[in-house]
């Protein structure tokens, strides 16, 4: 069986990061760095955190935006983080992003602090009540989600990863830690 070969958004943001934990995980990532880069080949998508508002005015002069809608309105999976997570939510506090919008959940831009407040903590992986380490870095905070959406990741009681049919979307930066456990789930997918 050949790897799954997953696309990262490769022109602002943690990207590097990813990559290495796809690699890990069994995928071949791919940098995407302008239209031309997306093709129907591909088996997935990852949205890195970064600044939401960069990478959006990014993708819209390098022609990514509507191939990448495109895609996962047609179902290919995707994983957006912290700045992905914004650019798939449908509602945006704190700052429209006026991204994707595929995600029916409310976000609201860095309510977990500025930089200088990021933190790492322990949240529960609902699949399996296995605890597994977080960082928030500038992190947007999910606010609601509507019918469908799953948490798959809590703290404290509130989802900071979630999944609806072929998008999963963190607060948090997976790419952070050496737990595989939310890219082995997005590989299922």
């Amino acid at each position: 069986m050949s790897k799954p070969t997953v696309g990262v958004l490769a022109v602002q943001g943690a990207f590097i990061e990813h990559e290495r934990r796809l690699s890990e995980a069994g995928a071949s990532p791919v940098e995407l760095r302008c239209a031309a880069d997306i093709s129907a080949d591909l088996d997935g998508l990852v949205l890195p955190g970064g600044e939401s508002t960069t990478q959006l005015k990014l993708l819209h002069e390098l022609g990514m935006f509507e191939p990448m809608l495109d895609m996962i309105q047609a179902g290919t999976p995707v994983m957006g983080t912290c700045a992905g997570m914004i650019l798939l939510a449908e509602d945006v506090e704190g700052g429209a992003a006026n991204g994707f919008r595929t995600l029916p959940i409310r976000v609201l831009r860095n309510a977990y602090g500025r930089q200088l407040g990021s933190f790492s903590a322990e949240g529960i992986y609902q699949p399996t009540g296995q605890e597994m380490e977080l960082r928030f870095i500038r992190a947007p905070r999910i606010e609601s989600v509507e019918d469908g959406v799953e948490t798959l990741v809590s703290l404290d009681g509130q989802p900071v990863a979630v999944r609806y049919g072929n998008q999963i979307a963190c607060a948090f930066h997976p790419e952070l830690t050496d737990d595989l456990t939310l890219y082995e789930e997005f590989l299922k997918i």
